[in-house]
């Protein structure tokens, strides 16, 4: 099997990558590192180069370095092995969405958590007045939007309605969600959009004609979680309105507050 350090190419960054200005150092290099990896084709077990030739690869210090890898290895790309160094320890598609703002697939993964989805819709239209003001852009331009239900166990946790500009990715229109990751789809859009900061908001609520159908609680009692996020890139611009009904019983909002 190849190893990493024989298969590193030049770095290439996608035209305007990242705002410098915007973004932690040790963020780009956890970006940047993931990115040759990517392009390296590495996989699951191959040892990274040390971390002196990393941090010079980057021009980065080794306490930088150490951060952005401590970064990969919390969402499951790389691992730390005693006296060997760092090795690859899982796909490396959605390491670097790490702007604190997860998907529900996202979670359930690091969790460790079985999850399926059903598409009820995926689409391209023109946004309305209202969805332009809050995402930024003009009346009328073309809008990814896309309704699925998230299973976690085999059992409907969610229904979800997302709703994109599609001029920050444009793949959005062509790409499967019933199985891929909105925001590893992101970050490889040129230039990388990564979910940076989101206001969210939940009330509990009776759920609707259509809730009561897709989430099976005919005949229950059981309210849904309303839950509304407003997605901001690492721009700081609008990058996603996003409206969740979550089973009252099957779903925990949990949150820590200083």
């Amino acid at each position: 099997m190849p190893g990493v350090e024989r298969g590193l190419r030049p770095l290439e960054l996608p035209r305007g990558a990242l705002d410098p200005d915007s973004v932690p150092l040790y963020e780009r290099a956890a970006l940047w590192l993931w990115e040759d990896l990517r392009a390296s084709g590495a996989r699951i077990g191959d040892r990274l180069p040390s971390e002196r030739v990393l941090s010079e690869r980057y021009d980065v210090s080794r306490v930088t370095l150490r951060s952005a890898l401590a970064l990969l290895a919390e969402h499951g790309a790389v691992q730390a092995s005693p006296s060997r160094g760092w090795f690859i320890a899982g796909e490396v598609t959605s390491a670097t969405s790490a702007a604190r703002v997860e998907g529900f697939a996202d979670h359930a993964q690091k969790h460790r958590i079985p999850t399926s989805t059903k598409m009820l819709l995926s689409r391209v239209r023109p946004c309305t007045v209202r969805e332009a003001q809050r995402l930024r852009i003009a009346p009328g331009e073309e809008l990814f939007e896309m309704r699925r239900l998230r299973y976690a166990n085999g059992m409907v946790v969610v229904l979800e309605h997302n709703r994109l500009p599609l001029a920050l990715c444009p793949a959005l229109a062509e790409t499967d969600f019933a199985s891929a990751s909105l925001y590893a789809t992101l970050l490889m859009a040129d230039p990388p959009q990564i979910p940076r900061r989101a206001e969210y908001a939940v009330e509990a609520r009776p759920p609707n004609r259509e809730e009561r159908r897709v989430l099976e609680l005919e005949g229950t009692s059981v309210p849904v979680l309303m839950a509304r996020q407003f997605t901001y890139s690492q721009y700081g611009y609008p990058l996603e309105l996003t409206d969740q009904a979550y089973r009252g019983d099957r779903y925990q909002f949990r949150a820590t507050i200083t």
